[in-house]
């Protein structure tokens, strides 16, 4: 069994109370804790697998509430940094369907920096990139960079979910698209929204959109459809893998409780790239990884929605 280490962003998430479409009409929002790469090492955790998450706060009263709201998961944060910079913040709006509009705040995140310690982990372990700020200016943006680097030459498994945040990207999306084909193409599995799937790889089609990143060199690609299940496709075999009825209410983490799924699935096999060539085991790692996605969009908020294997046994 192998740790699963997520490097990345790890933020405060102001939810607004009421549904509202858009974050310049929303009120009253409540805190929360967020980041994509957080929620995945949460995600894995509470599905029973050891969790390593690396990023930076800030040295503030919100700083401190995530850095123990991780511990209260049981995630190992010994490789957390803190900086002068305030901690970074998104403001998030929900629609009556549970879809979401952000607005960030950037700040501490940006500041991590290399620590070869944390390398040297990766060493036997699956790491996960999901960052949304990452590839953004800021010493993160090296950090992440080598870690990839360093995680290819030893980790057992590496995956990469872009996380594409329109309000981050009104300038330079171009920047945003090289960097993610750059770790499309070297990470071992690859999670995509549908949205950005087309986005990345400028084709019309599920099968279109796969076969571009297979192009690329990515061995197993997720393509997630909300309700509609998932487009998979591992070494050119491709399918549709259904999901399970929901009554979403908030989508937050969805995409991280998948992926988070899937990756304590893998963490519980001695080869996960030999486990790779098994189209029927990886169809029913995804299935599994759908209803997680499923279970977390019927409650509020991220971390909380999570769910815990025994959540899991009867969908």
């Amino acid at each position: 069994m192998s740790q699963v280490i997520c490097v990345g962003e790890l933020l405060i998430d102001f939810v607004a109370k009421h549904h509202s479409a858009a974050i310049e009409s929303a009120e009253n929002f409540t805190k929360k804790a967020g980041g994509a790469p957080a929620n995945v090492a949460c995600a894995v955790r509470r599905l029973g697998q050891k969790a390593l998450f690396a990023g930076a706060v800030g040295n503030d009263p919100m700083g401190n509430f995530l850095v123990h709201t991780l511990e209260a998961e049981d995630i190992d944060v010994s490789f957390m940094q803190r900086t002068r910079a305030f901690t970074t913040l998104a403001f998030v709006a929900l629609s009556d369907e549970g879809e979401r509009d952000f607005f960030f705040s950037r700040g501490a995140d940006a500041g991590l920096t290399y620590d070869s310690k944390l390398a040297a982990q990766f060493k036997d372990s699956i790491v996960h990139f999901g960052s949304a700020t990452a590839f953004l200016e800021g010493s993160l943006n090296e950090t992440y960079h080598r870690y990839l680097n360093d995680a290819l030459s030893s980790a057992k498994l590496v995956s990469f979910d872009p996380n594409y945040r329109s309000d981050l990207w009104k300038v330079n999306s171009d920047s945003f698209v090289e960097q993610c084909l750059e770790f499309s193409q070297k990470a071992h599995l690859c999670k995509f929204s549908e949205e950005e799937a087309y986005f990345l790889s400028e084709q019309a089609s599920h099968e279109e959109a796969a076969a571009f990143f297979h192009r690329l060199g990515t061995r197993m690609i997720c393509i997630t459809l909300g309700k509609k299940g998932t487009f998979l496709s591992v070494d050119g075999s491709a399918c549709y893998v259904e999901s399970i009825a929901a009554q979403p209410v908030d989508t937050t983490a969805a995409g991280d409780a998948f992926i988070g799924a899937l990756l304590y699935q893998f963490s519980q096999q001695e080869d996960p790239l030999t486990c790779m060539s098994d189209i029927e085991i990886i169809k029913e790692m995804v299935r599994y990884a759908n209803k997680a996605g499923a279970y977390t969009t019927q409650s509020y908020g991220a971390i909380e929605a999570l769910p815990y294997a025994k959540d899991l046994e009867s969908l």
